[in-house]
């Protein structure tokens, strides 16, 4: 029997295509919500447990709003997943934050529309904290692995440890004038993916943090060519190689078991009283809150 995955890795379907990932199975899981976008593929890199899952499934056949992602956490929660690094696209809404280098972004701002944000639906209430959306225990790890990969590469990339990332809902990208206004707004970055995925895996009590690599300046900047999907492509290319080596990093420098709060995020969110939660509700999230029921 294989152990817990330590971490597990969200992003483009190429970056578990590592020479030194041995053991490897795929695993393919049916959830409470529906399919995830790939099969789970679970190994061993550096002797450690990791498992990777294809955010819009192999060959990229799901635009940011089909991407099942309460199934996806769901997905990983059911084998014990307990830390997710999420490895994202994103544009730049900031002159200081250019294309090729990567921000691991501290709060999020969610400006979609038609996605299902939530585990939890009626017969049973949830008000889950978020103030701080993202795991400061595994952002700071990331950020140490990050810079670290940087200096033993002598990548040419820049890490920024902070940033306000907004996610809209695709797939389109944004109008000059929406881009304007996200900058009065004092946003760093865009994209289209980070929600709700980092709030089902707070839901689910995953400590959760992104590594975004910065492919363009969205389209404001009237100096520069608008974003296009070749532009993205072309700058995910040259930094696929970095996130391989840097989820490396990440695994050599965390610890196995959380010590932070994201353990414990839903131990004062039940607002329905326990006689009230209707059965089939409990059952659909039930690794989840089964422990507080």
């Amino acid at each position: 029997m294989r152990n817990d995955p330590i971490l597990a890795v969200i992003g483009g379907s190429g970056l578990y295509e590592m020479d030194a990932l041995q053991n490897t199975e795929e695993v393919e899981i049916e959830t409470p919500y529906g399919k995830p976008s790939s099969s789970i593929i679970r190994g061993t890199l550096d002797g450690k447990e990791i498992a990777f899952l294809a955010r819009h499934g192999i060959g990229h056949v799901y635009s940011p709003t089909q991407v099942n992602y309460r199934a996806n956490i769901y997905a990983l929660k059911s084998i014990g997943v307990k830390k997710i690094v999420s490895i994202s696209a994103c544009g730049s809404l900031r002159d200081d934050f250019k294309p090729g280098d990567i921000v691991i972004p501290d709060q999020l701002i969610d400006f979609t529309k038609k996605r299902q944000n939530s585990f939890f639906e009626e017969g049973l209430v949830v008000h889950v904290g978020t103030a701080e959306p993202y795991c400061s225990d595994l952002h700071g790890t990331v950020c140490k692995a990050i810079q670290s990969t940087i200096e033993k590469t002598s990548s040419p990339a820049c890490i920024h440890d902070s940033g306000s990332f907004i996610t809209i809902e695709g797939p389109r990208f944004s109008t000059r004038a929406e881009s304007n206004l996200f900058r009065t707004w004092g946003v760093s970055i865009i994209g289209m993916t980070a929600c709700p995925e980092a709030f089902l895996a707070r839901e689910a009590e995953i400590c959760y943090t992104t590594i975004a690599h910065v492919t363009d300046y969205d389209v404001w900047h009237i100096t520069e060519e608008p974003v296009s999907v070749d532009m993205v492509i072309k700058t995910l290319m040259k930094n696929t190689q970095l996130a391989k080596e840097s989820i490396r990093s990440v695994l050599s420098m965390m610890d196995a078991e959380q010590s932070c709060e994201c353990k414990d995020a839903l131990a004062d969110a039940v607002l329905t009283n326990k006689k009230a939660i209707q059965k089939a509700a409990a059952q659909k999230a039930s690794i989840i809150i089964d422990k507080y029921l």
